[in-house]
């Protein structure tokens, strides 16, 4: 289950990298939100959870990552929280919300990525 998490922590931040992307480009066409913007927001946050409960997981078995690469991984659980709680905030300008979210994660996940490898 290592290999796994670990390459499915660039597929998770490639996948809220370029989800991002998308939605810094619906901010800036000024383009309603729709179907498209949806699945791609949801695709990255569930790609950001899998590879979360992945790490989980993995410290369900015993595994130690240290406490900055799990401090990484629950500041992103906490991100996506803050996003539910606050719902009512981001329909007001969803693109530049959601855009600005999956950048910050993306980065928490990079940041994860480097300080676990650098633990060994």
């Amino acid at each position: 289950m290592g290999e796994i998490h670990a390459a499915f922590a660039w597929v998770a931040i490639g996948i809220s990298g370029v989800a991002s992307l998308i939605c810094f480009g619906y901010v800036l066409v000024k383009r309603p939100i729709d179907f498209l913007f949806k699945g791609v927001v949801a695709v990255a946050v569930l790609a950001m959870l899998i590879q979360v409960g992945l790490g989980l997981a993995r410290f369900g078995q015993g595994v130690e990552p240290g406490s900055i690469h799990m401090f990484y991984g629950f500041v992103i659980l906490f991100s996506f929280t803050f996003v539910y709680i606050y719902r009512v905030q981001f329909e007001k300008r969803p693109a530049l919300g959601w855009a600005l979210v999956l950048l910050f994660t993306m980065g928490l996940g990079l940041r994860a990525v480097v300080n676990f490898a650098e633990s060994f």
